[in-house]
């Protein structure tokens, strides 16, 4: 039987296009005809099927192959020597424990995930590198928790950005830790820096970082800046002042925010031109930075308007009497360049707000020029006319973190039996004062500023004198392991607590501290801690049994933490596939 031509070319090759097929296909063959003829008997549905099929067929076995993708450049080299062999066995389950889901077994074991960020920092202490086959668990690790990144990706070393550049979940190592030195051994995103011998020009600093801040990722290019930086300051900001006007706004923060690591007077020039910025907070930050340098021309615009609002009223007899505040009645233009933002938030006036923002960006060397040669102690302790104490002695705190200045952050901590509640006050200020007591002063941010042994003795003192209740945030600023006087206080505070009969559960937050934080030579004073000691007449059923398992827990991890920490420091012996 001879077949129409149009019949015959459809089966003889003459395929109609794709696209038309899809059509049909998509709008029905009662609403659009297909591009083909059916055969005799045939419905238009089935002759549209055939000829998809048909086209679908000649389609693949017209495709040529895909070239094949390129080998990966192999992984570099990474000279810091191996874990010792029980170190990598503890990684491996650090590591198969963070990706079983959390915690498991009796509530008197040890948390494993917890210690996972203190292995990798004792891990890059001794200088260790990553075991290749664990890469990739380490990397979605620090993937998970951020907190992580910075320790993990030193102990990846450069194989972090190998991976990362083929799987893009782990494009975060890409950042690096921008800011900071690399590991002993390990070359930074640009390179080892030259030997003492071979000192290391600007000019050759910036051609080595040009390639990559042009043409990098935004992570790269914060790696890059941070690097620079952290090699030459002035280099870095020649860096950002050569692209500052073509970025975008987010990324003119991020780059600003960068620069607080190596903040120094050489900055200002640049900073002071960005306090003209298009960009709100871009200015903001600006403004801040300045404000952090003493000498700055922002901090002495910033302390001679503080000046004429804040002035020390002196007795007949010539001594101090008070602080006299009289707030500003405007923000003008030239506070607002300066940084002050003129909208307050929610529930704050408009002169104490901008009152706030002079006071802290004020020098703090300038009040006791101004207050007849009186140091900060004598300086806070001055009564503050008509209830404006809170907002002086808050931006007074803002500012002495700000500037890091231990005088001053001692002096606004006062003693440590003082309950936090409620600052000094004086006169017909105590009231006023009183509303707004919370608020006024931040402890944990001034002890930042303070030495770590300092820091210590305030902490343990103030829960000596008050207990565990409002301690949490201000153990969480001391430096771990916890020093003696520390660490004793914690504990005879947690024991206290189980003589009072109260639940463990309501001190799990300081008790997983102690875990981390506490010296483990420590675990075996504890030992008598873990008894079960009966029930106190007054107290909750069973809670010392609660207590005798969170004390096991405490002990087992203390002494896990020592094996961890000598499984670092013991090396590989001589021969062993680990042995450097």
């Amino acid at each position: 039987m001879n077949h129409p031509a149009t019949d015959a070319d459809n089966h003889a090759g003459a395929v109609p296009a794709w696209d038309d097929l899809l059509a049909a296909a998509l709008l029905g063959t009662d609403r659009r005809r297909p591009p083909v003829t059916p055969r005799p008997g045939q419905e238009a549905p089935g002759a549209l099927l055939d000829a998809a099929a048909l086209s679908t067929v000649a389609r693949r076995a017209g495709l040529r192959p895909a070239a094949a993708w390129a080998a990966p450049a192999p992984a570099p080299e990474d000279p810091r020597p191996p874990l010792p062999p029980a170190a990598r066995r503890r990684l491996a389950l650090l590591l198969a424990d963070r990706s079983a889901g959390g915690h498991s077994g009796t509530r008197a074991a040890p948390d494993l995930t917890e210690l996972l960020p203190q292995w990798l920092a004792l891990a890059n202490e001794r200088g260790y590198r990553a075991p290749a086959p664990l890469l990739p668990a380490l990397l979605d690790a620090a993937r998970a928790r951020t907190d992580l990144r910075p320790e993990a990706l030193v102990l990846a070393g450069p194989r972090a950005l190998w991976l990362a550049a083929l799987n893009p979940e782990w494009k975060f190592a890409r950042r690096g830790a921008a800011g900071r030195p690399p590991a002993a051994g390990l070359p930074s995103a640009l390179g080892p820096a030259p030997s003492g011998d071979a000192p290391e020009t600007t000019e050759a600093l910036l051609r080595a970082a040009e390639p990559r801040w042009q043409e990098g990722l935004f992570a790269e290019r914060v790696a890059v800046l941070g690097a620079v930086r952290h090699r030459d300051p002035a280099a870095g900001l020649r860096l950002l002042a050569g692209t500052w006007a073509t970025e975008r706004a987010e990324d003119r923060l991020m780059f600003l925010d960068s620069l607080r690591e190596e903040l120094s007077a050489g900055d200002e020039p640049f900073l002071e031109a960005a306090l003209s910025d298009r960009s709100r907070n871009v200015r903001a930050t600006a403004a801040e930075l300045l404000s952090a340098l003493p000498g700055s021309a922002l901090a002495g615009r910033m302390a001679e308007r503080t000046r004429a609002y804040v002035t020390l009223e002196v007795a007949p007899d010539g001594t101090a009497a008070r602080v006299a505040v009289e707030a500003p009645v405007e923000c003008d233009g030239g506070m607002q360049r300066d940084g002050v933002v003129a909208k307050p938030p929610a529930g704050r006036g408009e002169r104490a707000w901008w009152l706030g923002q002079l006071v802290e960006a004020t020098p703090l060397e300038r009040w006791s020029e101004w207050f007849g040669g009186l140091d900060a102690a004598a300086i806070v302790a001055l009564p503050v006319a008509d209830g404006w104490q809170p907002d002086l002695h808050a931006a007074w705190c803002r500012a002495a973190v700000r500037q890091r200045d231990t005088a001053w952050s001692r002096a606004l901590l006062g003693a440590p039996s003082e309950p936090l509640s409620t600052p000094p006050a004086a006169g017909e200020a105590v009231l006023a004062a009183a509303a707004t007591a919370a608020s006024w002063r931040d402890p944990a941010k001034l002890l930042s500023a303070l030495p770590a042994a300092e820091r210590a003795v305030w902490v343990a003192e103030f829960i000596a004198a008050h207990g565990l209740s409002d301690a949490f945030r201000l153990l969480g600023v001391c430096a771990v392991p916890w020093a003696a006087p520390l660490g004793h206080a914690v504990v005879d505070a947690l024991d206290i607590a189980r003589d009072a009969g109260s639940y463990p559960w309501s001190f799990s937050g300081v008790m997983g501290l102690a875990e981390r934080c506490l010296d483990p030579s420590q675990a075996d004073r504890l030992e008598v801690l873990t008894a079960t000691p009966d029930d106190p007449e007054d107290g909750s059923p069973g809670a010392v049994g609660y207590w005798s398992e969170a004390f096991q827990r405490l002990v087992g991890t203390l002494r896990l933490r020592a094996t961890m920490r000598a499984e670092l420091l013991t090396p590989a012996p001589p021969g062993s596939p680990c042995a450097p």
